[in-house]
């Protein structure tokens, strides 16, 4: 018995002084600029410390140093389409770039090759974002053109995808749709995958097993109207996350655009209400922050929060479409003609 209790205050004592991230209370950052004629940028994911890889508005995929300098790039053009991405994303073998618009068309960019590996036609198809869960299981979804999200799965890497029959996913309402603001209509930890709507009703969708089966969550974001509801999504584990959008129509307008949950997504509470950030196109945590800290962005500025979403403060005037957070002193921007590096402080 003595011994049980000893063992259990040892615990309690190793738990106890467990350190916990002190989040900063104010940052600055620097931001450099890297012109880039003629494109919008909604598109960027970073490969590794050193590159990022970004997809446009004029068929240009391109690969860049951490440096900033452009490494390589290339303009996809298929028979006359001219392929506007704004989903991207990649494998330790390949990228892949999925347009918006009638065809879809999602390349694959390996061994320096492009092919073609889905596509899609129909007068409503419209893709918005994409990811992997890991190196072969991979998800994209989009509006729909049934009853139902377009989701396309691949199980093998990209090589192949597939979509998912509407009797397996759960029904949308009329008018809910997704907008392609910045690549971050899904979110993936582990084997979850939570993907958000917008338009008439702003719903989250969940999975939990890679998209074998579903089910939504209604949330209090601001939705009725076809402009109106989630652009943006992000989990810090499968419990904790947040949900940002607005009216792109009202860009200034900051009731009911931002949501945290605790359980996984199933209910949702407003936050920051009538406060800054207005309209969001993109929210990211910042890794290994313990949830607490996160950047959201938008052509309003940059904007930061160091208690999970509470409160926020404006950090810079400079507009961007979507962020992507290398560490907590480095992070990544794109807009339009422009791809940034910050530097946080």
């Amino acid at each position: 018995m003595k011994l049980k209790i000893s063992l259990i205050l040892a615990l309690i004592i190793l738990f106890s002084c467990e350190k916990t991230y002190t989040p900063r209370e104010n940052v600055t950052v620097s931001i450099e600029k890297f012109k880039m004629d003629s494109t919008s940028i909604r598109a960027i994911e970073i490969i590794n410390d050193s590159t990022i890889v970004y997809a446009g508005s004029i068929g240009d995929l391109g690969i860049i140093y951490g440096s900033g300098k452009l490494k390589s790039t290339q303009k996809i053009v298929t028979d006359t389409i001219i392929p506007h991405f704004r989903a991207l994303a990649y494998t330790k073998e390949a990228v892949y770039v999925l347009n918006v618009g009638n065809p879809a068309l999602l390349y694959q960019y390996k061994n320096n090759n492009i092919d073609i590996v889905y596509k899609e036609e129909n007068d409503k198809v419209f893709y918005d974002s994409m990811q992997f869960f890991d190196e072969l299981n991979g998800i994209a979804m989009g509006d729909p053109t049934d009853s139902c999200l377009s989701i396309l799965i691949t199980r093998d890497g990209g090589n192949t995808w597939g979509k998912i029959n509407c009797d397996i996913l759960p029904k949308v309402e009329p008018g809910e749709a997704a907008f392609a603001a910045s690549n971050t209509n899904i979110a993936i930890v582990g084997e979850n995958a939570w993907i958000v709507t917008g338009g008439l009703k702003a719903r989250v969708f969940h999975t939990a097993d890679m998209g074998l089966t579903w089910e939504v969550y209604e949330t209090p974001i601001i939705q009725g109207k076809e402009a109106t509801g989630i652009y943006s999504v992000a989990f810090y584990n499968e419990y904790e996350g947040i949900i940002c959008g607005g009216d792109y129509t009202d860009k200034f307008g900051n009731s009911a655009n931002k949501a945290i949950t605790k359980d996984g997504g199933r209910t949702w509470k407003l936050v920051s209400e009538n406060k800054e950030p207005q309209y969001v196109s993109c929210v990211q945590y910042v890794p290994e922050t313990d949830g607490k800290e996160i950047f959201a962005v938008s052509t309003n500025g940059i904007f930061y929060s160091n208690n999970a979403g509470e409160n926020w403060k404006k950090i810079s005037d400079d507009g961007f479409y979507t962020i992507r957070i290398v560490d907590k002193n480095t992070a990544w921007l794109s807009g339009a003609e422009v791809i940034a590096k910050m530097t946080i402080q």
